[in-house]
């Protein structure tokens, strides 16, 4: 990931991925690819904890994802100290269907899938609404443009600090060979609330 490919102007956040003329070595991470592509990322600096002082969050923003083959945009929260927890609230891989995840182990998840068919040309908000279910668990509701599309339960989750990330990785699980020239990913109307228990 790289700074300069991470730009703000008029409220809206664009991460831009580039097709390099040469390859720039293999990904540290499994099954380490090849990588074709400079892109960007931002990470959010405060933490999402759901706990006994702050059960119910909503996290949400509004995004225009490309959709193409080889294109891999997220809008997701992992965890800060260990993997998992994970809860991908946008992530698309290569067509216009978004993956809604919750990952409690590598073999263990939860996805809830909606065809989002002008997702790269249109903004649409994405949204959680999660919230303490028990001593240990966190329910997790999925919304797109307002519409409920499922709920997860985040087995263990609760008490767990998360970062929140947006984010363009390229080919991958969305397919390759992706774009010859560059790609977009934005996103405004960022929002982040919790609700303090009475």
């Amino acid at each position: 990931m790289k700074q300069d490919k991470v730009s703000v102007s008029g409220g809206v956040l664009t991460l831009r991925a580039d097709r390099l003329s040469s390859q720039d070595g293999y990904s540290t991470a499994n099954p380490k690819p090849a990588i074709w592509y400079w892109s960007g990322a931002v990470h959010a600096k405060s933490t999402v904890v759901v706990n006994d002082q702050f059960p119910n969050w909503e996290i949400r923003g509004e995004f225009k994802a490309p959709t193409t083959r080889g294109t891999w945009p997220a809008f997701w929260l992992t965890g800060t100290q260990s993997w998992p927890p994970e809860i991908d609230i946008l992530e698309f891989k290569g067509n216009t269907e978004n993956w809604f995840n919750t990952f409690r182990s590598s073999s263990d998840v939860s996805t809830t899938k909606a065809n989002v068919g002008n997702a790269a040309s249109t903004w649409h908000q994405y949204r959680i609404w999660a919230t303490k279910a028990n001593s240990k668990d966190v329910t997790v509701h999925f919304y797109v443009d307002g519409d409920w599309k499922g709920q997860h339960n985040a087995a263990g989750f609760v008490g767990k600090p998360m970062w929140i990330i947006i984010n363009l990785q390229m080919e991958g699980s969305s397919g390759s060979p992706g774009p010859s020239g560059s790609t977009t990913y934005q996103a405004q109307k960022i929002y982040v609330g919790r609700t303090r228990a009475s």
